[in-house]
């Protein structure tokens, strides 16, 4: 069997004012980098999103499937599906196919009533945190974010945070690397910050 191009490390935090979800760029066949230029962070709604760690293909194959899931609830019922539907669902999916896997963990963020953030397995394994990571820099990550975190943690701070984070898994996990992508969701709207404007919020 040929190997998957994976891809790591992500990293989901909830704070006080919405919620922060990044990930490196870097995808691996092996031993090898094969790309520096991919993105596991995927809008499934305006107020709804998803960062994935593990296989690439499977990653975007379960993307497309709930994001069809959040139009057809849409059109439905009549409103947005929450991030908990939306959690639940992705966890219903994941265990149902056990036999036929996605062989990649979720991070599934959000802002309805409130700011929140999932965590989901390969096997459907569901828990809401505060702050998470996963992918082969998961270690270094929540090294970081456990340090770092606090119940009162603001936005730019949470976003700083993320991108030591991934900073610290990029600098001890080899397949992790080529950049971030983040993104921020709060109730007044969503965010992809650019190269740009993450390398200010660095320096």
């Amino acid at each position: 069997m040929a190997e998957k191009l994976k891809g790591t490390t992500t990293v989901g935090i909830a704070c006080r004012e919405g919620i922060v979800l990044a990930a490196d760029r870097r995808a691996s066949l092996g031993n090898m980098v094969l790309s520096d230029n991919v993105t596991k962070v995927f809008w499934i709604d305006d107020h709804l999103a998803l960062a994935g760690a593990g296989s690439v293909g499977d990653i975007l194959s379960f993307v497309r499937l709930l994001r069809s899931e959040a139009k057809l609830y849409r059109a439905r019922v009549g409103r947005e599906m929450s991030v908990k539907a939306l959690a639940t669902l992705a966890s219903n999916i994941l265990h149902g196919g056990r036999g036929y896997a996605y062989f990649a963990w979720f991070l599934i963020g959000g802002h309805d009533s409130a700011p929140r953030l999932y965590s989901i397995d390969a096997a459907g394994g569901l828990t809401e945190d505060k702050f998470t990571a996963a992918g082969s820099g998961m270690e270094f990550a929540f090294s970081i974010l456990e340090s770092g975190f606090r119940e009162d943690i603001s936005l730019k701070e949470a976003v700083k945070l993320a991108l030591r984070a991934i900073g610290a898994a990029t600098r001890r996990d080899v397949f992790t690397g080529g950049g971030v992508t983040l993104i921020t969701i709060t109730r007044d709207g969503h965010h992809e910050w650019s190269e740009e404007e993450l390398k200010a919020l660095s320096e």
